[in-house]
């Protein structure tokens, strides 16, 4: 039976291709620092738009050493919050109104529901 079976290399362990003649893209190494004097190294391509700022490792926000900084302008529209849309259709009187009577409703029906459960733990 072993005479039988297919020899061959496992289907997409391992590539075929030689990397003859293939050349890696040209790069740079850009340097950002943090506020409190951490330095952080990243490499780009060359025609890579470099950042202004980058996220270190410890989660501090660095900033570009040399070069451009850019002013990243963002063409979408800012996020509108269900707050803002909620201030668009009432003023802030009429909220405090709502929620003055939403409280006062709450706070009846706590006190007949607690009144409810004191009755029939006595009966």
């Amino acid at each position: 039976m072993s005479d039988r079976s297919l020899r061959g290399m496992r289907l997409g362990a391992q590539s075929m291709e030689t990397e003859a003649g293939v050349e890696p893209a040209a790069r740079q190494r850009v340097e950002y620092r943090c506020e409190d004097g951490e330095q952080v190294f990243v490499i780009f391509a060359i025609e890579a738009d470099i950042p202004a700022t980058w996220m270190s490792k410890t989660g501090k926000v660095a900033k570009l050493v040399n070069g451009e900084a850019k002013v990243e302008e963002s063409k979408e529209k800012p996020v509108r919050t269900h707050w803002d849309m909620l201030l668009e259709r009432r003023s802030v009187e009429d909220l405090e109104t709502i929620l003055k009577d939403r409280l006062t409703k709450l706070r009846t029906t706590r006190s007949a529901a607690e009144a409810a459960v004191k009755a029939a733990a006595k009966a």
